[in-house]
């Protein structure tokens, strides 16, 4: 018997080696994985994070932390039970756009031309610039899984004028797509991002020359153009690892003739109202307020608490983003423009609401007020 338990034990032994060297192997090779692999992007040194400490008020025992305020309002979760369309996640019909043509703008006007989630080119100052830019099938950093693309890409890259600046929002790969950014490179000229996300965009392969990070309320000054780093109140992070390593921001344009403010993404919060008191009145907000979920209430608006920013921001014009393109949360694919255009409506605030493509005007947005949605399924 002890013969036979001493050969057992032997076996039980060996099996149990063989599993341990095999979950080693495994997780030797997703260690490499992340770290070579270039879409993943890379995280900031020791080196790095002593900047961050210096430059941001955030950033706290090695990592970014929210900002908390007590101006949210939790009632909305009952709005947000109440699908208002009724309509799938997905439209069953394609959604129209319109192929994307460049129009010049002149110096003192501003052309706004919306692509589908965030992506959006605002030519303002003489200046093209390009927001969140992602024109892939898929957000995700491998090819085959991952939130599908529902709508057509309004936009050949070969199309888009020569680009003065790619901002980005933060580095979820719904805003930081490696594929996308890296065929935009040679036509840019300089890329501006939070805290951290140079570090991604270095791992991709972009010159370090054309890259400038910024904490918030940092400016820079592109030919008369004032571009600063603003508030708001989300997360970050690309991998298993990395939650919170980089900086999320939003951003304010300002020159002699106008502002311009795009939230990135973020919950709701007194943000707004520092960034009226900071910068003056904006003319026209790019505000989230899709992908919500009352899981998620802070660090995604929905719809009616995006019209209550754009009150808080004394914005002329404003517009919401963040649909149309990927699914990530449950809501029906219309409703955050539904609801929306119909808070705006209940609380006097102007709006637009483009197509795919289209380029419009911000002085002439009653132009771009059409319902096109309502007639899809």
């Amino acid at each position: 018997m002890v013969v036979k338990g001493i050969v057992y034990m032997k076996r039980l032994f060996k099996i149990m080696l063989k599993i341990f060297i095999i979950v080693l192997i495994i997780i030797v090779l997703a260690f490499l994985f992340i770290k070579l692999y270039k879409p993943f992007g890379s995280s900031p040194n020791k080196n790095d994070k002593n900047d961050y400490f210096k430059r941001s008020k955030i950033f706290k025992d090695g990592k970014f932390v929210n900002i908390k305020d007590s101006n949210t309002n939790d009632n909305y979760i009952d709005t947000f039970k109440d699908r208002t369309s009724g309509k799938d996640t997905t439209p069953l019909d394609e959604i129209p756009y319109k192929k994307y043509k460049y129009k010049k703008a002149k110096k003192d006007e501003v052309l706004i031309t919306w692509f589908g989630h965030s992506s959006i080119l605002i030519q303002m100052h003489g200046l093209n610039i390009l927001v969140d830019p992602i024109f892939d099938k898929r957000s995700s950093p491998v090819s085959f899984v991952g939130p599908k693309r529902f709508s057509k890409v309004p936009v050949n890259i070969n199309d888009l004028p020569k680009i003065d600046v790619i901002l980005l929002t933060h580095d979820h790969y719904d805003h930081v797509s490696y594929k996308t950014l890296l065929s935009l490179e040679d036509k840019t000229t300089k890329f501006i991002v939070p805290l951290g996300i140079d570090k991604d965009l270095e791992k991709f392969g972009i010159s370090k020359d054309k890259i400038q990070n910024m904490a918030w309320y940092e400016e820079i000054n592109i030919d008369g153009l004032s571009i600063i780093s603003g508030p708001g109140r989300h997360f970050s992070g690309r991998y298993i690892f990395d939650h919170n390593d980089t900086l999320w921001s939003s951003w304010i344009l300002k020159d002699e003739y106008h502002s311009i403010f795009d939230s990135g993404d973020t919950g709701y919060g007194n943000h707004f109202k520092e960034v009226y008191e900071k910068y003056g009145q904006i003319d026209f907000a790019i505000l989230d307020g899709s992908q919500y979920n009352e899981k998620w209430h802070g660090v995604h608006m929905f719809p009616e608490e995006s019209v209550e920013a754009s009150l808080d921001l004394h914005s002329k014009v404003s517009m919401v983003n963040h649909y149309g393109a990927y699914v990530l949360s449950n809501h029906s694919w219309d409703d955050p423009v539904e609801r929306f255009t119909r808070r705006c409506e209940e609380k006097n605030v102007e709006y637009v609401a483009p197509l795919l493509g289209e380029t419009f005007n911000i002085d002439q947005y009653k132009d771009y007020q059409t319902k096109w949605w309502k007639d899809i399924k």
